[in-house]
């Protein structure tokens, strides 16, 4: 039997470190070219200075304008689709995937992953663990087994 590649996304809205072992018995090792940083703006660093303003129908008053969509969340979106994107280009080269990130960019990545990366999900865990030594996400990455 042909040993099989797994692959584990650990990632959050900024950060994504990609590791590889042989299943079933491989240990993980750190795929440091797969590695990616991107810098995410505050909110408040994004548009404009002060949000539009809107005169109240009856009387003097005026109010802010609140945007419809938040510019940071919309970055985050845009990472976990870039980040999806990649695992789909990708899908080729590993049998299995597992997903590791915080539970609302764990939900982002799921919602856009790609028909080909989706076939190959394994598990995932909701946690943030982008900052975590590879001797400390081993034994976290053996216990994930059901999607």
């Amino acid at each position: 039997m042909k040993p099989e590649v797994e692959w584990a996304l650990v990632a959050d809205a900024q950060h994504c470190r990609i590791l590889e072992r042989q299943v079933p018995f491989g240990a993980w090792h750190e795929l440091p070219e797969e590695a990616e940083e991107t810098h995410n703006r505050p909110s408040h660093e994004r548009g404009t200075e002060r949000p539009g303003r809107s005169h109240e129908s009856a009387g003097t008053a005026r109010h802010a304008i609140e945007p419809k969509t938040d510019p940071h969340r919309e970055a985050k979106h845009g990472y976990a689709r870039h980040l999806a994107n990649r695992l789909e280009a990708a899908a080729p080269r590993y049998a299995r995937l597992v997903l590791v990130a915080p539970p609302a960019f764990l939900g982002d990545l799921r919602e856009v992953l790609g028909e080909e990366a989706r076939k190959r999900l394994a598990g995932s865990l909701d946690k943030d663990l982008t900052k975590h030594a590879l001797a400390d996400l081993a034994p976290l990455l053996d216990g994930i087994r059901q999607a």
